[in-house]
């Protein structure tokens, strides 16, 4: 029986890699998506899975929040909805992640390096082929980088397509990222063969026993709806908005068109020609004229 469990459905990507007993998954994520020269060898997370947030309904952040053995801070969130803003909103959060650090008094220098980290479903940029962007205080002109500030990444889960075929010899970070996007299309015992890396195999463990527990189950299926819904009305209000634009843009031409043809009689009955200012306010064919 297939898994059918999403990884990237934001209950269980929490669960999975927000659960202390799950450490070694995120540590591997971690490392598979920044590839720092120092591996990270441990974590805390400081915001652990927590069923009862999610039944409550107060869990309105789903990121997770770790520190790992140097007091290096790492934030990973699964980003669903694609928004006006969002490219800003990550930045946001970003500096709020490496300025949260300090206290009233506090020395600049305690501040340790910050990593925000977001996996998106869909794509961000139409005009880049990458999958992974890794974004870093650099000057254009010397090359040199802030480093052990602040860096955001970004995985665009909408480029990738690696096929199964391919993943023997593939890097870790393909493979969690074919793990995120297909799990849940696979039966355990062969995923569990597909990926014998440990870490792996933690995290197939997670979503096997969320598709069988009865109330993981049902908080799963209460967000995926909650998903849904969401992309419903973030679709409705894209066409609505469209066709306000649409609406607006005839009336504008046929005002527009309007002005000109009275403006030409007069020019023909040696009337002053009206300005601007003048048709402001004023109705023509039933709807006002606003200069500006």
């Amino acid at each position: 029986m297939l898994i059918g469990i999403r990884p990237i459905n934001d209950f269980a990507f929490k669960k999975t890699f927000g659960s202390p007993e799950n450490k070694l998954a995120l540590i591997s994520l971690l490392n598979a998506i920044l590839g720092l020269p120092k591996p990270i060898i441990d974590v805390t997370i400081e915001n652990p899975y927590n069923l009862q947030d999610f039944k409550d309904d107060k869990l309105s952040i789903l990121d997770i929040k770790a520190i790992d053995q140097a007091g290096a801070i790492y934030d990973v969130e699964m980003q669903l909805s694609f928004f006006s803003g969002l490219i800003q909103r990550i930045v946001f959060y970003g500096c709020e992640i490496y300025s949260d650090q300090l206290r009233s008094g506090d020395d600049y220098s305690l501040l340790k390096p910050a990593f925000s980290i977001c996996l998106l479903d869909g794509v961000l940029w139409n005009d880049s082929k990458k999958v992974h962007h890794a974004f870093r205080f650099t000057d254009l002109e010397s090359g040199r980088t802030l480093n052990d500030t602040l860096e955001i990444h970004t995985i665009e889960l909408g480029r990738y397509d690696l096929q199964e075929k391919d993943l023997a010899t593939a890097s870790m970070l393909d493979c969690w990222l074919y793990w995120l996007l297909r799990a849940h299309e696979y039966e355990p015992d062969e995923l569990l063969k597909l990926f014998p890396q440990e870490a792996i195999r933690q995290a197939t463990h997670t979503i096997t026993q969320i598709a069988q527990v009865t109330e993981d189950k049902a908080m799963y299926d209460s967000r995926e709806k909650a998903i849904r819904d969401q992309q419903w009305a973030l679709n409705a209000s894209r066409k609505e908005g469209v066709i306000e634009g649409e609406i607006k843009g005839k009336n504008e031409g046929r005002i527009e068109g309007e002005i000109k043809m009275i403006r030409m009689i007069q020019e023909i009955l040696n009337l002053p020609v009206s300005t601007d200012a003048d048709f402001d306010g004023k109705k023509i064919g039933g709807t006002s004229v606003t200069n500006g």
